[in-house]
């Protein structure tokens, strides 16, 4: 037995060479759905794209979703898995609202990522709590700083980020995003909606009804996720362009 192995029953514990083994398999276990999820912000938008996998042929398609939306005007994304992403989301949707009832104008973005990635933190500090296995994507346009992606692991990181990835495919999709991080700046709606697809068609296979999209356009703009037919819409304008 390693000599390391006795580090990791408990989440406080660190190992000699500093290392918290819980939350590194935190990590694991999230990227272990299997699922690849990218988002980019453009000139005026931001965009969130991931797989749609159903696991049971018995299941409603419909009832399966990995987008939601947090506010009216903040979308999430999450990577990991199901039901610890679903207690992200409602403890995201918590603060909003608490933050909207308090202050007397919507949270920020940024605030919100913050506030997440704080509770995140606080779970690597007491033996009694669990990390949660997930990956957090948040997409806004923000009345000050234009369209916004931030990303909360569950280690407590947060970051705001010009195009992000979780997933089983995180490092490929970064890769391919370095490529043309210089062009994001002028991307406009479509363009950026696209430039997402596109980069999840470069390291996954998919049909129009196995990804999910959703899209927030404009500071008054409202999030919201696209229609099967627009995928399709957009997915056969990218092979268009390749012609």
């Amino acid at each position: 037995m390693s000599r390391d192995s006795n580090y990791d029953h408990h989440i406080t514990i660190f190992s000699p060479q500093g290392r918290l083994y819980q939350i590194e398999y935190a990590f694991k276990a999230a990227a272990s759905s299997g699922l690849t999820s990218v988002a980019v912000r453009g000139r005026d938008s931001a965009v969130a794209v991931t797989q749609k996998k159903v696991p049971d042929r018995l299941i409603d398609p419909t009832s399966v979703t990995n987008i939601f939306k947090v506010t009216d005007e903040i979308g999430c994304l999450t990577t990991g898995i199901t039901p610890d992403a679903r207690a992200a989301v409602q403890r995201l949707r918590y603060e909003a609202h608490e933050y909207k009832y308090k202050y007397g104008y919507n949270i920020p973005v940024g605030v919100l990522s913050q506030r997440l990635a704080d509770i995140s933190q606080v779970y690597t500090q007491q033996a009694s709590l669990r990390a949660l296995a997930c990956v957090v994507l948040l997409i806004a346009v923000d009345e000050e700083k234009g369209p916004q992606v931030f990303k909360v692991d569950p280690a407590g990181h947060y970051f705001p980020y010009l195009a992000a990835s979780s997933g089983a495919k995180e490092q490929e999709a970064l890769n391919w995003f370095e490529k043309k991080v210089g062009t994001f700046a002028e991307l406009d709606e479509n363009e950026t909606i696209r430039c997402a697809i596109q980069c999840l068609q470069s390291v996954t296979d998919f049909r129009g009804n196995e990804i999910e999209v959703g899209i927030v356009t404009g500071k008054e703009g409202k999030f919201r996720t696209l229609a099967e037919e627009e995928i399709e819409g957009h997915i056969t304008a990218i092979n268009d362009m390749d012609l």
